[in-house]
């Protein structure tokens, strides 16, 4: 059993600049290549899903990103708050024409621009309504995503995001509006959801992260995994790691000058200088790594790592990631 058994919405956040959207995409990609009809929404108009798969930006209409080999299908979804306005308006008040009559006179815009709250519903709306939509009638009725993966706004407001819904069935006291919004609520809050939280081995995302765990939680949202990503394996031997940690011995400048010296390298002093520094560099780095993964640990959680990948997302670095979520047992 994975660790995420039983889930269709997977909510990714983290701090900015941790990779989330990577991390999304590639648990995406990972639910899909297990046979899995999957949906991966964006809603902050970054178009980062397309940047990653390398494809024309998404619109508001979903689109197939990918057929997998295993049967999978991965499609993609960039929520547009004005095109959600008009959707939601049509489906619970039948405007039709009138609706583009209120687009026309800027009414959506200021809907969706100015209204206080009314952008976050328009867009978890949206992914709401993937989640709960079915195909057939009666009991062959089949829900169209097995699953759905939101790059959701950073730690900073996913709670406030999330839990807009509550505050309009607070405020709207009958009627489609508050029975959508308690709907909604009920799905965030239930087993079907997790909040997965993206981190790098530094201190402030670290700390960004475990806040926002203790947040979400007490807000009542179902915290999934963490995942932390662009993780750097030691490049030096763990003997060589040791003897570093202990202080740069003479004998070891000596060795060093040696071997660069044999090599004909110029000024063979100076350069082993220069690498004896960069090595204490990198063991400070991995100190600092185990600090910050003993802080999540400590949580815990499940937690995944995901390398670093020195090309970046070029040569199926988003198809590696996935991989290790895989095999990692995520997904």
């Amino acid at each position: 059993m994975t660790s995420t058994s039983g889930v269709r919405l997977h909510i990714v956040t983290g701090k900015g600049g941790t990779g989330k959207t990577t991390v999304a995409a590639a648990l995406a990609l990972a639910l899909a290549a297990q046979g899995n009809k999957v949906l991966l929404a964006e809603v902050e108009d970054r178009q980062g899903i397309s940047q990653t798969f390398d494809i024309a930006p998404l619109s508001s209409a979903e689109t197939l990103i990918l057929e997998h080999p295993s049967g999978g299908r991965l499609f993609g979804l960039a929520v547009e708050p004005k095109a959600a306005l008009l959707e939601y308006l049509q489906k619970f008040y039948k405007l039709g024409r009138a609706g583009s009559l209120l687009e026309k006179i800027g009414a959506v815009d200021f809907a969706t621009t100015i209204a206080p709250g009314v952008r976050d519903v328009l867009l978890i709306g949206k992914v709401y309504e993937a989640v709960g939509r079915t195909e057939g009638r009666g009991k062959k009725a089949t829900k169209v995503y097995d699953a759905v993966v939101l790059d959701a706004p950073p730690t900073g407001r996913v709670a406030r995001f999330l839990g807009v819904n509550e505050e309009v069935a607070e405020v709207a006291r009958m009627g489609p509006i508050k029975a959508q919004a308690e709907s909604i609520t009920r799905v965030l809050q239930s087993r079907i959801t997790a909040v997965h939280l993206v981190t790098l081995l530094e201190e402030m995302p670290v700390q960004e992260c475990l806040d926002a765990v203790q947040h979400l939680g007490d807000e009542g949202f179902p915290v999934g995994a963490i995942v932390v990503n662009q993780v750097r394996d030691p490049i030096l031997s763990d003997a060589d790691l040791d003897a570093l940690s202990g202080g740069v011995a003479p004998a070891m400048r000596r060795d060093i000058e040696a071997d660069l010296s044999a090599a004909g390298v110029p000024d063979p002093a100076e350069t082993a200088g220069v690498l004896l520094d960069e090595a204490a560099a990198h063991l400070e780095r991995l100190d600092l790594q185990a600090e910050q993964d003993q802080r999540i640990q400590e949580q815990g959680r499940k937690v995944f790592y995901l390398p670093a990948l020195p090309e970046g997302l070029d040569s199926g670095g988003i198809t590696v990631l996935a991989d290790e979520l895989r095999a990692q047992g995520m997904v």
